[in-house]
């Protein structure tokens, strides 16, 4: 199983940008799909969190609002839509699968590589 996480960069602050997740070797379908992000020196924090299906979508507060997390199973990638980008989200972002919703990074059962997203001011 592979997760490749995508989309990442330097961006002005007030801009967007789209990060993907694109999953290999297993169908997306049944699993819960997670983003998180870390700042060196800090610990890894959720920021958006989806079920396999239905509406009970978690934002963290900072987030809410900006973000919208949504899924393509038939692309199987999971997307994290970024818009009125602040200097305080520059962080690596990472994304998950796991068997239900969960703020817990060790809880997923799938993880991809981080993408650096810089946002200037």
């Amino acid at each position: 199983v592979q997760l490749q996480a995508s989309g990442g960069g330097l961006v002005q602050a007030g801009g967007s940008l789209r990060l993907s997740c694109a999953v290999s070797g297993v169908s997306l379908e049944p699993y819960a799909a997670g983003w998180f992000r870390q700042v060196p020196g800090k610990e890894r924090e959720a920021i958006s969190c989806m079920p396999y299906r239905g509406e009970n979508i978690y934002y963290s507060h900072s987030v809410k609002g900006r973000f919208t997390i949504f899924r393509d199973n038939a692309k199987n990638t999971v997307y994290l839509q970024m818009n009125n980008l602040k200097p305080e989200d520059t962080a690596v972002y990472y994304c998950a699968l796991g068997d239900y919703l969960t703020t817990i990074w060790d809880e997923y059962r799938h993880y991809g590589q981080g993408t650096l997203v810089t946002v200037s001011s």
